[in-house]
């Protein structure tokens, strides 16, 4: 690879910077990684990416200096296959599944990848929401197959982890473009109240407080109460709701909430968070567009991976991870977006104000997949 590759400067957004990375083969240099700070440079869950990263490809070159406050990564080719991973209990297994996400349809042999620690915590997106939002938007994309799911094996509550998820993905030589404009009206709303360690009475009342928000705008609620015991429900004690709206064209809006991790701050009561979690989920329907705030950068992504055709996706409001995932985008891929601000009228009833994405993808194929 002859290229120069970018540098950037600090530690935010630093899977963001890795993934495109990978993808777009630049090399990438990140300097001044918390060089004020008390404790200098990367932290065990970065580094922990890092590692995954480097079980993924095959090739990567991967150099950190003796404080670990710069890094520079040079991509391999995205090779795939089983792999075994124990993700840092700092962070849950979400944060490093949303980048496995964004990479595995490009690998070499399909992915099946087994993540070991914190699968729901209050933090990062849980990977019920991850299952339930990001694998059906990635189906739009052309991403399919029998093998293409999210499996919680074992559920592991923050902060002492324990639990297992199982991700295989098929490959892809070419992502399809789409135009997702129309998201349509809110049919059904679907959920999950999990609980672990604690009484399984924990789930119905999660559900029960849920439901007296929610069954005032619409009949067509399921939630699901899932209540993993023994060796399956990891090392510590929480409770947590995923909620995911569907509407009449298939696109899916969610919110989630998990209790506070044990010895972390004041405990909250099931009823408070299944009323709380309700609310997020209408907020985030008011907020409105085909893709929710979770996954707009997702579904940017293989926005501008896609063939050489127009892609057009209206989201809500972006939010700030996502403006900068634009630019990063414009840094690794030199793809622009069009952006037009959709203001609904009142009486439509459409929520809040929309933006409507276009672009033009760089046509991006699979190396790998040679033509037979």
């Amino acid at each position: 690879m002859a290229s120069h590759g970018l540098t950037y400067d600090g530690c935010n957004f630093f899977r963001q910077r890795l993934v495109l990375s990978t993808l777009s083969g630049k090399n990438v240099k990140i300097k001044n990684i918390r060089s004020r700070d008390d404790e200098p440079g990367l932290r065990d869950f970065e580094a922990s990416f890092i590692r995954l990263l480097d079980k993924v490809t095959n090739g990567s070159r991967i150099e950190i200096n003796q404080t670990g406050t710069v890094l520079f990564y040079q991509p391999g080719l995205l090779y795939g296959g089983p792999v075994e991973h124990d993700c840092n209990p700092q962070r849950s297994v979400g944060y490093y599944l949303e980048a496995l996400l964004m990479l595995a349809p490009f690998m070499k042999t399909p992915l099946k990848a087994t993540l070991k620690g914190v699968t729901n915590d209050p933090t990062d997106p849980t990977v019920d929401l991850l299952k339930s939002t990001a694998l059906p938007l990635m189906k739009k994309f052309g991403i399919d197959g029998e093998a293409f799911e999210i499996k919680v094996v074992k559920r592991g509550m923050a902060p002492g982890g324990g639990g297992e998820v199982v991700f295989t993905c098929p490959v892809r030589k070419t992502i399809k473009p789409v135009q997702l404009t129309e998201p349509g009206k809110i049919k059904r709303i679907r959920g999950v109240a999990y609980s672990v360690r604690v009484s399984p009475q924990m789930g119905n009342r999660i559900v029960e407080s849920a439901r007296s928000v929610l069954n005032q705008f619409l009949p067509d609620i399921y939630i699901y109460t899932d209540h993993m015991k023994g060796t399956n429900s990891g090392k510590s004690p929480g409770f947590g709701l995923t909620l995911v709206a569907e509407t009449l064209n298939g696109c899916f809006l969610s919110a989630e909430m998990s209790s506070t991790p044990q010895g972390q701050g004041e405990p909250v009561l099931p009823e408070d968070l299944g009323r709380n979690c309700a609310k997020l989920l209408l907020e985030e329907v008011y907020r409105g567009g085909c893709v929710d705030s979770s996954n707009q950068s997702l579904a940017l992504l293989l926005m501008t991976l896609g063939q050489q055709d127009v892609s057009k996706v209206l989201l809500g409001p972006l939010s700030p991870y996502t403006i900068e995932f634009l630019r990063h985008i414009r840094d690794f891929f030199q793809i622009m977006f069009k952006i037009e601000v959709q203001m609904p009228l009142d009486d439509e009833r459409k929520g809040g104000d929309k933006v409507l994405m276009t672009c033009v993808g760089v046509g991006y194929s699979n190396i790998n997949k040679t033509v037979k």
